[in-house]
């Protein structure tokens, strides 16, 4: 079983906006520096999710614990812009999830090295120089996996649960053949 630890989540406003007159408004909980970067970051609380708002009326959500409070953390932001004035409602076009960051446990140490030759060349890649961990792009999902020499994976872009699950599962039967 995998553990969510990030959901990632996007949607549209459906409206042009003046980023400098929302960050005026709202300075407490908006930062906007454009020199910088072109949206605006919303953030509730110091562990809350982030949002960011770009000019066009797209928005992410990262740094939610589960789709419930990527949910929530829009419903908020709609609301707040609502309350400001700047929707006529707390309604956008359209909200989803986009993808699911997972981390589970092999529950053994793995040498990275016989293990990226294991699953293949074509769909791994381990530089230790440039990154302590194996990527593991598997063909048969859409997800990456990051394994550790300490066991520890983490699954990146699974579009739901069921398939950050079904991928860890898939790799924890490589290393079972490979190493048995």
């Amino acid at each position: 079983m995998v553990e969510v630890v990030n959901v990632v989540a996007s949607g549209s406003l459906g409206v042009e906006l003046d980023l400098e007159a929302i960050a005026g408004d709202l300075d407490d909980i908006v930062d906007y520096d454009p020199d910088n970067y072109p949206g605006a970051y919303f953030r509730f609380g110091d562990s809350a999710p982030l949002i960011t708002l770009y000019r066009t009326g797209k928005y992410i959500v990262t740094g939610a614990s589960s789709e419930e409070e990527a949910h929530t953390t829009r419903e908020d932001f709609l609301n707040i812009l609502t309350d400001h004035g700047i929707l006529p409602s707390a309604e956008d076009e359209w909200f989803r999830v986009q993808n699911y960051v997972c981390m589970s446990q092999v529950g053994e140490n793995l040498n990275l090295s016989a293990l990226a030759i294991g699953l293949g060349l074509e769909v791994t890649e381990y530089e230790p120089e440039q990154f302590p961990g194996l990527v593991f792009r598997p063909s048969d999902h859409d997800c990456v996996l990051l394994v550790f020499g300490s066991g520890k994976v983490i699954i990146t872009g699974a579009t739901s649960i069921p398939a950050a699950d079904e991928a860890f599962d898939s790799l924890r039967k490589h290393i079972e053949d490979l190493f048995s």
